[in-house]
């Protein structure tokens, strides 16, 4: 039987829980708190599936990044030093996210294809993201995309 990522998290936090690793321990802890809340939202409590899980993780990290730079900006560097390591953290158990040049190539690709059916120019933004978005799903955030695409259409 293969382990799920919410059953990997247990086990990671389990061991550093024995590792006395503060960091690890408490962001994994708020982690799987995240998970179980979104699994008890709704009507109905469910499992979540390692896609949601990971969605989840995302949105996590994000948290993480977006406080830190917020810390960073009110002068703060210990706090952002330590939501940067606990968004590193976090990264450890979501997919390698695509680099820049991937990116740009699975955009270029896309915009090459979306012209093909007469969308152009920036306002061709929807029709281009309709097609990368499912290509990079969990490979790259969604600003560095929309960002991307907005660059390639304004050439």
């Amino acid at each position: 039987m293969t382990t799920t990522l919410k059953q990997q998290l247990q086990e990671d936090l389990t061991a550093s829980i024995r590792a006395r690793d503060d960091l690890r321990s408490g962001t994994i802890r708020l982690t799987l708190a995240a998970i179980t809340k979104e699994e008890v939202a709704g009507k109905t409590a469910r499992e979540l599936s390692d896609e949601e899980v990971l969605q989840v993780i995302t949105r996590e990290a994000k948290k993480r990044r977006e406080a830190a730079e917020a810390f960073e900006q009110g002068g703060r560097t210990d706090s952002a030093a330590r939501e940067r390591a606990e968004g590193e953290l976090l990264a450890g158990y979501l997919p390698k996210q695509l680099s820049d040049e991937e990116l740009t190539a699975i955009v270029t690709a896309a915009v090459a294809e979306a012209a093909a059916s007469g969308a152009e120019g920036p306002r061709a933004m929807g029709a281009v993201m309709k097609i990368v978005n499912p290509k990079v799903k969990g490979l790259a955030e969604g600003g560095r995309v929309a960002a991307a695409v907005k660059q390639a259409l304004n050439g």
